[in-house]
């Protein structure tokens, strides 16, 4: 055992010895020694390796293991020194390289703005104005330009930009096309005759003959009674079920072909569904909703704007400002602000830079459940009418049904009539407050006072429509409350569910209801 610590001792001595003196002679003769010193490392060991005895063995096994850690760890720690100083090296270049690109993207954006400068300085010399240009004065320059323009062409029948371009060529053609008179929709001859059960009639039979589409009459009448509730009409469900034919049928129907406008995944504010003022060019980029918006000013039949796949960007920020405006009570208030100042050559139905949303115009939107799709939010739901479409239609047999042509006035005067002769029951709403409280107490959910009105407004118009003053009641039960529970833990509320049922059928009878006890067993299955 002895000769082990011996021979340790001296193997130390001998290492760090020769160590020391290859850092000292690294430059002159950095390898030379090294070889000969592993020779003495092995003679050490044959000299004192017999007399070990096997504890001596053990320890030269434990000093061999930490030996070749300590090795290891300083071989690490040289290796982890290197890396820092590439790393370092390396943000330090990358930063040198950014710095010289944002030296570039200055010298390009001052090159951009002098172009800007030098085009601006062109227009308003050949408007005659000679004075020079910076780029603190371009507002100054262009209002100048505006004005000279205004007096250069007074009285010449036809005002333009200082360019001679319009600032809303689409809107213009519009008025263009009108010039003459605003349109006359002339009823047909059996007017007299024409009731809300008889349009959806003969609407579903211009679908089926003409179109070759199938809706069943509960769709139909559910269709027409949300026109006659909100302007806001939402057709959700699977694909390929006839959620944008509906509208665009309807449009075909009333002589007036829909405005189908895609919405697009991008859409994330006012300016990609109405459009923007370019304070370069100084023309407003004017889109297809605008264009449909503001034609149906001119009209006075019902114009519907189609807004085809709406969930595929969030609604409530491309829709908020119709979304607001739209609850106004007051209609003379349905303004939306397009640009800051009118100019001469504006649209004749822009007053002000603003647009009065006509009330001939109905907005339906469509909208897939799949996970490409933005979930519809409760304040786009109270503020609008939504109808499921979960299956095909199924074929029928109809007859060759022609178009009709119905002033919207005539539209809302059926309307009105409907919730003069056929007003929600004092028992409906009765059990209808009873299951009010029986939800509050079980859900925490209420019905709040604008679902209220829309039940007020959708009972009579679906019961003209054709339908019962119950299933109506269903259908906005299950549309606006039971829509609420896809966000709640249903699957802790399979009781209250159940009761729920039970409540249905004690206040509305066993037959009634069927939508919402359907629903409710969905939901049950769904979570179980």
């Amino acid at each position: 055992m002895s000769a082990y610590f011996t021979y340790l001792k001296e193997m130390i001595i001998a290492f760090f010895s020769n160590l020391g003196r290859w850092f000292v002679d690294r430059y002159a003769v950095p390898w030379a020694v090294v070889p000969a010193e592993f020779d003495y490392y092995n003679s050490l060991l044959a000299n004192y390796s017999p007399d070990f005895g096997v504890a001596g063995w053990i320890f030269f096994a434990l000093f061999a293991l930490l030996f070749a850690a300590l090795i290891g760890g300083l071989g690490y720690l040289i290796y982890y020194l290197i890396r820092r100083y590439v790393r370092f090296y390396k943000r330090t270049a990358s930063i040198e390289q950014l710095q010289q690109q944002i030296e570039e993207l200055n010298i390009e954006l001052y090159q951009a703005v002098a172009e800007k400068d030098r085009i601006l300085q062109l227009q308003i010399e050949t408007l005659g104005g000679a004075a020079p240009v910076r780029t603190g004065e371009v507002v100054a320059a262009t209002t100048g330009a505006a004005a000279a323009a205004e007096e250069g062409e007074e009285g010449e029948g036809e005002t333009k930009q200082a360019d001679g371009t319009l600032r809303f060529p689409r809107l213009t053609l519009v008025d263009q096309k009108y010039e003459n008179s605003h349109l006359v929709t002339q009823l047909p001859p059996d007017a007299a005759d024409i009731t809300l059960a008889g349009i959806c009639e003969r609407f579903r039979n211009f679908a089926c003959s003409q179109m070759r589409l199938y809706y069943t009459p509960e769709a139909i009448r559910a269709f027409f009674a949300s026109i006659g509730t909100s302007k806001i009409i939402i057709l959700e469900g699977i694909s390929g079920t006839g959620k944008t034919s509906l509208p665009y049928c309807l449009g075909r129907f009333l002589r007036f072909n829909a405005a189908i406008c895609s919405v697009q995944p991008s859409w994330h504010d006012r300016s990609e569904l109405l459009g923007y003022y370019n304070d370069f060019t100084h023309k407003f980029t004017e889109t297809e909703f605008l264009r449909a918006v503001y034609e149906a000013t001119y009209r006075d039949d019902m114009s519907i704007i189609v807004l085809d796949e709406m969930n595929l960007a969030r609604i409530e920020y491309y829709f908020a400002e119709f979304l607001s405006i739209m609850e106004m009570p007051n209609v003379s208030e349905w303004n939306i602000n397009l640009v800051a100042a009118p100019a001469p050559d504006d649209p004749k139905h822009l007053h002000e830079g603003k647009l009065l949303i006509p009330q001939n115009i109905i907005f339906v939107g469509t909208a897939n459940n799949d996970d490409s799709t933005f979930t519809i939010t409760d304040k786009v739901y109270d503020r609008s009418m939504s109808l499921f479409f979960d299956n095909k239609g199924v074929a029928f047999d109809a007859p060759f049904t022609e178009p009709l042509t119905i002033p919207y006035d005539y539209w809302k005067g059926l309307y009105d009539q409907a919730k003069i002769d056929h007003p929600l029951s004092e028992s409906t709403l009765k059990k209808f407050q009873e299951l009010d409280s029986f939800v509050i107490e079980r859900f925490r959910l209420a019905f709040g006072n604008r679902i209220m009105k829309q039940l007020g407004d959708f009972v009579p118009c679906y019961v003209a429509c054709g339908g019962t003053e119950l299933e109506a009641v269903d259908y906005i039960f299950e549309s606006k409350i039971l829509k609420k529970f896809e966000v709640l833990n249903v699957a802790f509320l399979r009781t209250q569910l159940t009761e729920l049922q039970d409540e249905l059928t004690k206040l509305f009878g066993r037959n009634e209801f069927k939508r919402s006890k359907e629903k409710i067993k969905l939901l049950i299955k769904l979570n179980s």
